[in-house]
């Protein structure tokens, strides 16, 4: 038994550590190698892909090809195509420091984007299928996998940190370290080719043998779109969809924020970006420890509200948070720790909600559906408006996401104050015509 979970413990932790390795930085490589404006469109394709690939890997993992399988084999596509995405990536940085000074260079963005999203296509749904083998293969060990699994999906979150932690750290030989650099697409693309070559090697998962008939969009959860007949369900995903538009800005910007005040101090916190955001990782891993006593205490609806005033506080302390003073400082590590409970509690706490309001038959497509509003529609929608309001108040210069010239040096404060306000206005809203009444004893009884 132990053998086993010591197994899915190293498949949970490569799973995440592969997604680590690029999934706050790789706007810094960008920016350097003169695509900074379109580090928008890197997120926004890893929400579209979001939408549709995992139905579709579900649907073949069900029927055709054995979910360990199909996890080796996502892997090891995923990876290969990050490994394209890195090599044209060293080419992009040779023109970028052959056409330095050059005013006239602009930079092609297809040779390195298009492999990264046959990449992501290919990654994405893995999320789900290493889940769908940890289930299977505690259950057929006899193992209570409600018990088993929470600690094994922990050490995920312990593997993206790790990964961050070493694009930070290691610059492999080159003037800067990886975070700036395409080894972090190397780093990824490695580490996908070695999980998905030992998602080979774990536990045979069988096939369904179900009969049962469903059509395409029942299999593709579009049967959970009735729910929106609901006024309470509807109202929830599209609060659901407005507040995935806060998910993925930070992951796209906060480290180009920090390490842009490198531009005017060599402080250490301006030159490790990635190691203080990890901070927000720390935070989400712990927060997922907190957010059954505070359903339980203070029920659904609040706690959703409490995840979204998070969300204010965590655009708003890096509004005012700086790399040059303590209380700066302060107010950056602070940002980082709340976004566990941005973060965490909604998603919990929505999940509970679509869980214990959903009809039983469709509670799985129901979670999707969730998922669809928040790290699909929403997340692209709200990575894409993002990446507009930054270029409008910030440009790249030396390296460098600073200030536009014309804000007076205060373009990245009136983004981050911005998107606070977009936040503050979604969780007002959320507590003035959301109507929930929470019932603890039906919450106790929710099947995880």
């Amino acid at each position: 038994m132990k053998n086993i979970k010591s197994r899915l413990i190293v498949m949970n932790f490569l799973q995440f550590a592969v997604w680590g390795a690029y999934l706050t930085c790789i706007g810094q490589f960008l920016g350097r190698v003169g695509l900074g404006s379109y580090i928008s469109w890197f997120y926004v394709a890893q929400g579209v892909v979001s939408i549709f690939m995992p139905a579709i890997m579900g649907i073949i993992a069900d029927k055709y090809v054995q979910p360990q399988r199909l996890l080796g084999i996502s892997h090891l596509l995923a990876g290969g195509f990050m490994l394209v995405a890195a090599y044209f990536g060293i080419e992009a940085t040779e023109l970028a420091q052959a056409n330095m000074g050059n005013a006239s260079y602009v930079a092609n963005i297809w040779p390195i984007f298009i492999p990264y999203v046959l990449s992501v296509a290919f990654y994405m749904p893995t999320i789900a299928l290493s889940n769908t083998v940890a289930f299977g293969t505690l259950t057929r060990s006899g193992l209570d996998f409600v018990k088993a699994f929470p600690p094994i999906r922990t050490l995920g979150t312990v593997g993206f940190i790790a990964s961050m932690w070493l694009v930070n750290s290691l610059s492999f030989g080159l003037a800067e370290n990886a975070q700036f650099t395409y080894m972090q697409l190397i780093i990824c693309g490695d580490l996908g080719v070695i999980l998905g070559a030992y998602a080979f090697t774990l536990p045979e998962c069988p096939l369904s043998k179900s009969d049962e008939k469903k059509s395409l969009a029942e299999r593709l959860g579009l049967d959970a779109f009735v729910l929106f007949k609901s006024k309470t369900m509807a109202m929830f995903f599209v609060f659901s969809m407005l507040l995935g538009v806060s998910l993925q800005i930070t992951n796209g910007y906060a480290t180009s924020y920090i390490n842009s005040f490198g531009s005017i101090s060599n402080d250490w916190f301006a030159s490790n970006p990635t190691m203080l955001v990890s901070i927000s990782q720390i935070s989400e891993a712990l927060c997922i420890l907190m957010t059954a006593f505070f359903l339980r205490r203070f029920g659904i609806k609040n706690v959703m509200l409490i995840a979204m005033f998070a969300w204010v506080l965590r655009f708003g302390f890096f509004g005012v948070g700086t790399t040059t003073a303590t209380m700066g400082v302060i107010a950056l590590i602070a940002s980082c720790l709340v976004y566990g409970v941005a973060f965490d509690f909604f998603n919990v706490s929505g999940a509970m909600f679509v869980q214990q309001e959903a009809p039983k038959s469709m509670q799985g497509s129901a979670q999707g559906l969730f998922m669809l509003m928040t790290n699909g529609i929403g997340a692209s929608v709200g990575t894409y408006i993002a990446g507009k309001v930054v270029d409008h108040f910030c440009m790249w210069e030396g390296g460098y996401l600073v200030s536009r010239p014309e804000f007076s040096g205060e373009g990245w404060q009136m983004t981050w104050f911005i998107f606070a306000g977009y936040a503050l206005v979604v969780a007002l809203t959320f507590w003035a015509l959301f109507r929930y009444k929470h019932d603890p004893n039906k919450l106790i009884n929710v099947e995880h």
